[in-house]
């Protein structure tokens, strides 16, 4: 594996999910799949590893953001009890499906997504709009998104943070309480890709099921330093300015991905 490429991408990786609360991802996935694919690995195979070898290194990564974010006060807690375990179980259940639905789907879903949040994040309005649901109804929407997150190899800010802040939340509180739920949907996903390609024979080298664990060491290496960076950069500057430029730059990763699935 390409290791400047890797430390690169776990240094902006680390660094926007202490920003923005989003585990980093949306990051790792294109980076990865297009490292393995040059290696040779079949394109099917390539996508689940890039989705699993994500999730493991998000665990990393939002530990080390929640820390600085946890220091500064910033995350609720309260909020984290009922959306934590749910998400838990909804990233199992989504990593289960993962390993049953073809590579090429998953290629083709994760490229939309990143298309959307990055609409989302460039013209989103954070303001809000109504309070925040009963613990039932939380929970609920916590598993779905556990689900996605876990299909899309991404710690679920993406979908936490505008959740949220739909709901009366700070931003800054938002992207922390993000963060910290990020960490359960990363720990069950891992567990769920590793199990899900336990039986695969044609996995690269360093692989545990469909977690590489060479390229999660590069990934980790640089997103321990970067995170907590980005967390403490997250209180200092413009909420708007830096959404619309992370949007642009994952437009520009959907663009390349949707060019070479065509």
């Amino acid at each position: 594996m390409d290791l400047p490429v890797l430390l690169l991408s776990g240094a902006i990786a680390g660094t926007m999910a202490g920003l923005l609360g989003i585990g980093g991802g949306v990051i790792i996935v294109p980076i990865v799949l297009w490292l393995f694919e040059g290696q040779g690995v079949e394109h099917g195979l390539a996508i689940k590893m890039a989705l699993g070898t994500s999730l493991a290194t998000i665990v990393v990564t939002a530990i080390a953001s929640i820390y600085t974010h946890h220091r500064k006060g910033a995350v609720d807690w309260m909020l984290f009890s009922v959306m934590g375990p749910a998400a838990f179980i909804g990233s199992l259940l989504g990593a289960w499906a993962a390993a049953t639905i073809p590579g090429n789907a998953l290629y083709a879903a994760f490229t939309l997504f990143l298309f959307l949040v990055s609409i989302q994040m460039a013209f989103g309005r954070l303001s809000a709009h109504r309070e925040l649901p009963g613990n039932p109804a939380l929970a609920a929407l916590s598993i779905g998104v556990g689900i996605i997150s876990a299909l899309m190899g991404i710690g679920g800010g993406a979908l936490n943070v505008p959740l949220l802040s739909y709901c009366g939340v700070a931003v800054k509180r938002a992207i922390a309480t993000a963060a910290a739920v990020g960490l359960p949907i990363a720990v069950s996903g891992t567990i769920g890709y590793i199990l899900g390609g336990q039986d695969k024979a044609d996995l690269p080298s360093g692989s545990f099921g469909y977690v590489n664990l060479p390229v999660f060491g590069g990934v980790v290496a640089a997103s321990l330093v970067f995170a907590p960076i980005g967390a403490t950069v997250a209180h200092k500057l413009p909420d708007k300015l830096l959404r619309r430029l992370f949007a642009v730059f994952l437009c520009c990763l959907a663009g390349r991905m949707a060019y070479q699935f065509l």
